[in-house]
């Protein structure tokens, strides 16, 4: 039986950066526990040079979030930069592509320039949790450890997760910092005693954000589109990518994504070679014969993903939801477990700069309640 100070839940970049941060101010007696076979959670960069045995650290794509705001997120900025690591400005010069029906031809309309400006990382986000994973001892993360169950008593807490060969283990802990989406905490963990009704219906309510969401990249050996004056930018009402961007590497490949506006049922409907085959078909629509023939293809259906998503994800949500509470009030669980993932940030629920707020007034609160139980 393992026992820590701290079980981090979810090694996604909100775990990744609380387990930072407890080592920034001398916590080192803590373990993240990891559902996935990797690191990152919903950020999910993958390299088109490991389908051609190439090693191009920095030619990697996005299947999960891409961009940051440094202007109004100073913090992930400021951390980012602490990092060492590199980013660039969104590709935007030139035409925008507009599509409004499959029976008309595709229209052009000046690009606008995004404000604040959409910043990228070399390498993909990736990057960033590659980087704080870095900072830790290698059985600090551990990795196909999903979390089943987790259980207080008067003095300590018990998580029961089960192992790389599906065998239950347990760890006994003080404190647990839930690294994931609230909803998601509550349709696949057990907690004994169960949380309050008022607070587990709270988190219920919370939609996932990037859950509905399915993702293509085409890779090129260049960015044709840009020699016709175009941004790589493409809105379309008919699909089944509604929202196109260029997501090309100065340094190796170039790429166009999309986001599939097809509901996520409607996609289960179709197989990936028949997406991908209709992707393909509306990119040589808009950006010409070139389009049709990319050299890889990546999709990521983040709806199937189960330690990303739950049945009550499936529809699509507009918007981010405000943060729900990421403590219990009173009661046993009372400064025993708090929400650190992304949706539980105040500012900036659902991105990247929310899961490093949340998991910073979780490390914080957990700080807190360490001063309270020192003796004066």
């Amino acid at each position: 039986m393992q026992t820590a100070r701290v079980a981090i839940v979810g090694a996604g970049v909100s775990g990744l950066y609380a387990a930072y941060r407890l080592k920034q101010i001398g916590i080192n007696d803590f373990v993240v526990l990891e559902a996935r076979d990797r690191i990152g959670g919903r950020i999910y960069s993958v390299s088109a040079h490991e389908l051609e045995n190439g090693d191009n650290k920095y030619d990697r794509f996005d299947l999960g979030p891409s961009w940051f705001w440094p202007q109004y997120q100073p913090q992930l900025a400021d951390l980012i930069r602490n990092l060492g690591l590199e980013s660039l400005p969104q590709f935007e010069q030139g035409d925008t592509v507009l599509q409004r029906a499959t029976q008309l031809l595709p229209t052009r309309a000046p690009s606008q320039s995004g404000n604040p400006i959409s910043m990228r990382l070399m390498g993909g986000m990736g990057a960033l949790t590659e980087a704080l994973a870095a900072q830790m001892e290698a059985s600090q993360i551990q990795l196909q450890c999903a979390v089943t169950s987790i259980l207080a008593d008067d003095e300590l807490v018990a998580i029961t997760y089960s192992d790389t060969d599906g065998s239950p283990q347990t760890m006994i802990v003080e404190h647990v910092l839930l690294a994931l989406p609230p909803r998601l905490a509550v349709s696949a963990i057990a907690f004994e005693p169960p949380l309050p009704d008022d607070l587990k219906a709270h988190w219920e309510q919370i939609p996932t954000w990037m859950a509905p969401h399915a993702k293509y990249v085409a890779v090129y050996d260049k960015p044709f589109w840009r020699e016709q004056g175009l941004s790589g930018q493409a809105r379309s009402a008919c699909g089944p990518l509604v929202e196109i961007h260029d997501a090309s590497n100065p340094q190796g490949k170039a790429a166009l994504f999309g986001f599939v506006g097809l509901p996520a049922d409607r996609r289960q409907q179709l197989t990936q070679v028949e997406l991908k085959s209709l992707c393909r078909e509306q990119l040589e629509a808009l950006f010409g014969n070139e389009a049709a023939t990319p050299q890889f293809e990546l999709f990521q259906d983040w709806a199937t993903e189960p330690h990303t998503a739950t049945a009550q994800d499936s529809s699509f949500s507009a918007h981010h939801a405000a943060a729900p509470p990421n403590q219990t009030a009173t009661g046993r669980w009372h400064l025993r477990i708090t929400g650190i993932g992304s949706e539980w940030s105040v500012e900036f629920p659902g991105y990247i700069a929310g899961a490093i707020d949340a998991a910073s007034v979780g490390v914080q609160a957990l700080l807190n309640r360490q001063s309270s139980n020192s003796p004066s």
